[in-house]
């Protein structure tokens, strides 16, 4: 597969494993000559709404979130990890007030688990994939299916220990892992099958994100927080407005539309097709240390905080997001010229009949004198 980039109308970096960078520019699409003028971009999200506020002290460093519910529905529940230590838990969350009403133990040894991703047969899936010093030799993934015990999957860097909070899951639990830098965050999937086995499974470096700075205000680091990718998340089969994916930073949601083939599964190369395309901005404004996001059946999109100071933890809502996603990646298409009403004639029409009836005239005058000159010789 080929390099990844993100294109947000801006001069961006490409690079491939192995490949020499290249930049690229993307503009808006050039207007159809004869087209009437555009009446405006596709309408973005809503603005945040609060849910609920993460009291329990537990929840307190929400890190990862899955939104579970069924197709073209609201969440039912909160799947939620929580950020740091060695815990391998899962949370679960009242989808209305955020009361943690069960834990699940996945009973596997983690050093930092970061984000938390589902597939559409519920399994859950730990990303134990932070590493704020680099020098991990190795990261985890922990697979937690819905019920029997959980699996641990080792991976190894191509080049070197990074840090990372973000997975992005394809349908058969192929992540793309996307690491925490500012600026190009490298992108990396598994080079071989998840199995479980003793021996790491290398990663293959398949490209790069490269976010531009926000203006929207939150987040422990400022402007380079806007630029830092903290969390990722798929949207479930037969959401509302269609598939799609979305990474954020502390400040705000890239999201990504999906092209899944006919049987309707998101593929690791879908996803990374995805992440070559323009995104659709989401602004989460005023989060104090936003790492979680989550995408639930209505194609709503849920945005978590951890608390920092007097800022509890808490989720948020920005209903709509798939469809305006969806409606912001559609092509422009031409709306063809207006046709007179019946009865009605362009402004043109007098001066060319005008012109056509001076012509004829004229032809006849010269017709009959010649006409005449003959009857006269």
């Amino acid at each position: 597969m080929g390099p990844v980039a993100v294109a947000l109308g801006i001069v961006l970096g490409i690079s491939g494993a192995g490949a020499g960078g290249v930049t690229a520019a993307h503009a808006a699409p050039d207007e159809v000559p004869g087209a009437p003028p555009r009446t405006g971009a596709a309408p973005g999200p809503a603005a945040p709404r609060p849910v609920c506020t993460a009291e329990d002290p537990r929840a307190a460093e929400l890190s990862g979130l899955v939104a579970e519910g069924p197709p073209g529905a609201g969440p039912v529940r909160y799947r939620a990890i929580v950020d740091g230590g060695g815990t391998g838990e899962v949370l679960t969350l009242d989808p209305v007030t955020c009361a943690v009403t069960e834990i699940r133990d996945t009973g596997v040894r983690v050093t930092d688990v970061e984000d938390l991703g589902a597939t559409p047969d519920g399994t859950l899936w730990l990303a134990d994939i932070g590493d704020n010093r680099g020098d991990r030799g190795t990261v985890r993934l922990v697979e937690l299916p819905v019920s029997g015990p959980a699996r641990a999957h080792d991976l190894v860097y191509p080049d070197g220990p990074r840090d990372a909070e973000a997975i992005l899951l394809a349908d058969d639990g192929t992540p793309l892992i996307v690491a925490k830098t500012t600026g190009a965050a490298g992108v990396y999937r598994p080079a071989g099958p998840l199995d479980g086995g003793a021996a790491p499974v290398t990663l293959d470096r398949v490209g790069e994100v490269v976010l531009p700075y926000s203006a929207t205000s939150g987040g422990p680091l400022g402007a380079t927080g806007t630029r830092t990718v903290t969390g990722g998340a798929v949207g479930p089969p037969g959401a509302d407005g269609g598939r799609v994916a979305a990474l954020r930073t502390y400040t705000d949601a890239w999201v990504f539309p999906l092209r899944p083939p006919p049987d309707g599964r998101v593929s690791a190369d879908a996803l990374v097709e995805a992440l070559r395309a323009a995104p659709l901005p989401v602004p989460l404004p005023d989060e104090a240390q936003g790492e979680a996001v989550a995408l639930d059946g209505r194609g709503t999109l849920h945005s978590g905080s951890e608390a920092r100071g007097l800022s509890p933890a808490g989720v948020r809502a920005v209903p709509g997001v798939a469809t305006a996603a969806t409606a912001a990646a559609a092509p422009v298409v031409a709306q063809p010229a207006e046709v007179p009403r019946t009865g009605s004639f362009p402004p043109w029409l007098p001066a060319v009949a005008g012109a056509g009836v001076l012509g004829v005239l004229l032809l006849a005058g010269i017709g009959a004198m010649v006409l005449h000159g003959r009857r006269r010789s």
